[in-house]
């Protein structure tokens, strides 16, 4: 196993969105946090040997970073086209030995009834967009339908919100801990040139 570090640094070259979309709320996921997410779920043994996930993939990056841990295979769903175009590219360019399949399909009504172990890894809207609040609730809602375990990035704060809702539907949380998420300046509406924000990372199991 490669350390959390050089899976950073496989990392960095995946490309992020191109055109972002704003609705979407379309951000590159920083290599760092991919790669936290990732080793630790390879150390709890959901990544080696299994099915995995990334709903709302955008352009691979957490789907690349578990292909590089030997899973099974690896789907990553995004209802936009052109942020998969670019995850074709990054799949390329990290060169994973694990079959990784990008679908076209609406995240929250993934089309998906994986055999077998099954885990998935995502960073969902943080529903920060007005008339969009908890836009991460349907991505949850898919977790719990095809996976028995998740791994799931959040707004800060939103650990009543999870664990409620993830007990309301079988699930428990057992493990969470905080992150950093770098914002480049790319939407209108933004009006520093970066701007870090904190963010909060929940494994879930769901029965």
């Amino acid at each position: 196993m490669s350390s959390k570090s050089g899976l950073a640094q496989r990392l960095a070259i995946v490309a992020g969105f191109e055109n972002p979309s704003a609705s979407l709320e379309q951000y590159r996921t920083p290599p760092e946090l991919a790669a936290h997410l990732v080793h630790t779920a390879d150390l709890q043994g959901d990544v080696e040997d299994r099915t995995v996930v990334d709903l709302g993939c955008g352009t691979g990056m957490l789907a690349l970073g578990a292909a590089l841990r030997g899973p099974t295979r690896v789907v990553g769903v995004d209802v936009d086209p052109a942020p998969l175009a670019t995850a074709t590219e990054n799949k390329r360019k990290v060169a994973s030995a694990s079959a990784v399949e990008w679908l076209r399909a609406d995240a929250t009504r993934a089309p998906l009834c994986p055999d077998g172990p099954t885990t998935v890894v995502m960073n969902p809207p943080f529903g920060a967009q007005t008339g969009n609040e908890h836009a991460d609730r349907a991505f949850l809602e898919t977790a719990a339908d095809i996976a028995d375990v998740s791994y799931s990035i959040h707004n800060e704060d939103s650990d009543e919100f999870v664990e409620a809702f993830t007990a309301d539907n079988g699930g428990e949380v057992t493990h969470a801990f905080r992150a950093s998420f770098d914002l480049p300046n790319q939407f209108d509406h933004h009006t520093d040139t970066s701007r870090t924000i904190d963010a909060e990372v929940f494994r879930t199991e769901w029965r």
